[in-house]
């Protein structure tokens, strides 16, 4: 048992104070800081988003409840909602987005060697990117105005499908086209990228063939194309077709001229055809259709995050609030992932932060045996007590 450290203080030892500094130096972040610095902000936040925090004040009264506890916890400064409001206001969000990318790099790491699928053959680096938008309140958030009477905020994401790691966010308003979010897009050659066919702009789809970068997206109707030749392919698995075409309309013939593959596959399961176009010709036609299926992980990542994480309701009101809350709840995201994986724990992420939720001041060891099932339930069940059912 150990005795001296809580869960939380043994979790946030994952992150490394080192290159955190670097972050907060980079930025400035505690100049004329006197009693409550960025890394007490950071592990405030991270307390709020770990046990499902409201506002910064029921954060706040938590934490202040510690009392001794709360040294222990790693947290030196003393904790009140306008003190964490004016944190979250004034310093810049950048420092919490530098170390979630190094976190990023580290959990990428970790998670290389892990297999994109049972029917997938990928050697390269494959990513999915997608956004989803959070309503807000136009009063409140005024600077996000989505429609006439709503605010809206996008996160454009990128993930990478070993390990469902976020790689890349941009925050925008609203009112931002999926499409503007491809020019922020960093694009590492030879890696795939699945995206939607809301993302097709063969203006911005040819920056991918220029960085030796490969795309997955489904094709827009009416597109003016011409075949150039096809290949054999395997009706039985679903694939109907494997054609290479060019584009000839007088538009996108200018963008993209380059020729482009076109593979036709029919899901059984849904009941409907899917056409897909992309600007590699080395993997089997099967293997297109089964990556393009990968990108449904983004979705899955957006309806984990808005379940189990605060990303849904946001404690402050301005830009830089709003930006340090998602970079902050993308650092608890990456930090429970590379805990997972350093401890080698075979829990889902959703169990993990269940019992964290619960357990982040108990003094024991960090470690596999601690995400195990107790046995409590079976325990109950063979007792001497009633049930109220048997009375």
């Amino acid at each position: 048992m150990n005795s001296g450290r809580t869960i939380f203080s043994q979790l946030t030892d994952f992150v490394s104070l080192p290159e955190f500094r670097r972050c907060v130096a980079r930025y400035d972040g505690n100049r004329r800081i006197r009693n409550f610095s960025c890394w007490d902000q950071f592990l405030s936040m991270a307390f709020g988003q770990l046990t499902g925090r409201e506002s910064l004040r029921d954060t706040a009264t938590c934490l202040r409840a510690l009392g001794s506890r709360l040294y222990h916890a790693g947290i030196r400064g003393r904790v009140s909602r306008s003190t964490l409001a004016d944190a979250n206001e004034l310093r810049d969000w950048r420092i919490y987005a530098d170390l979630a990318m190094g976190l990023i790099q580290h959990a990428r790491t970790l998670y290389r060697n892990q297999s994109l699928d049972v029917g997938i053959d990928l050697q390269q680096p494959a990513y999915a990117f997608d956004s989803t938008t959070i309503d807000l309140c136009l009063k409140l958030f005024p600077w996000a105005q989505f429609r006439r009477r709503k605010s809206a905020v996008k996160l454009h994401t990128l993930i990478d499908l070993r390990g469902s790691i976020p790689c890349f966010i941009h925050v925008s308003s609203g009112k931002m086209a999926d499409v503007r979010s491809l020019d922020y897009l960093p694009i590492e050659p030879g890696s795939f990228y699945v995206m939607d066919r809301g993302y097709i702009d063969f203006a911005r789809l040819w920056r991918f063939t220029q960085n030796l970068a490969f795309f997955v997206t489904r094709a827009k109707k009416g597109i003016d194309y011409k075949r150039q030749c096809w290949r054999e392919v395997d009706k039985s698995t679903g694939l109907r077709s494997d054609t290479t075409i060019r584009l000839c309309g007088p538009k996108t013939a200018g963008l993209y001229h380059q020729p482009l593959r076109r593979v036709g596959y029919w899901d059984e399961e849904l009941g409907r055809k899917f056409v897909f176009l992309t600007n590699n010709f080395d993997l089997p036609a099967l293997t297109v259709a089964q990556l393009y299926h990968r990108r449904w992980d983004v979705e899955l990542f957006f309806k984990w995050i808005k379940q189990h994480l605060r990303i849904k309701a946001f404690y402050g009101y301005s830009p830089n609030a709003v930006k340090t809350q998602v970079w902050i709840a993308v650092c608890v995201y990456v930090l429970v992932a590379i805990v997972r994986k350093e401890l080698n724990i075979e829990r889902s992420m959703a169990d993990l932060l269940q019992i964290l939720s619960v357990t982040l001041l108990e003094k024991e060891l960090l470690s596999p045996r601690f995400f195990q099932e107790t046995g409590h339930d079976a325990i109950a069940q063979n007792s001497n007590q009633l049930s109220l059912f048997d009375i």
